[in-house]
C-alpha cells in the first residue's frame, strides 16, 4: 500500500520509485565493496575493515540504495 501510495506521488511529480534489497547496503563499503557486520561498529559509525573507507552510516547506505537503484534503472527494459 504504502509503495503504491508512494508511486502515485513521485509519478505527479515527474519522478521515478525503483525498489531495492535493502539487505546490508549500510555494511558494504561504497568504496571497495567488502561487506561486513565488523563495518558498523556502532549504529552510527562506518568503517570498512578491508579499505579503511570511513563515514557515516546513513551515508554509506544511501549511497548503496541510490547506486543499487540506478544500476535497476539502467537495465530495465524501456
Amino acid at each position: 500500500m504504502f509503495l503504491t501510495i508512494l508511486a502515485a506521488k513521485a509519478e505527479s511529480a515527474g519522478r521515478e520509485v525503483i525498489a531495492v534489497d535493502p539487505r546490508n547496503t549500510s555494511r558494504q563499503c561504497p568504496e571497495c565493496g567488502h561487506t561486513a557486520k565488523e563495518n558498523r561498529p556502532t549504529q552510527e559509525e562506518f568503517h570498512c575493515v578491508s579499505c579503511g573507507h570511513t563515514a557515516h552510516a546513513d551515508t554509506v547506505g544511501a549511497t548503496n540504495v541510490l547506486r543499487a537503484g540506478l544500476v535497476r534503472r539502467d537495465v530495465a527494459p524501456a
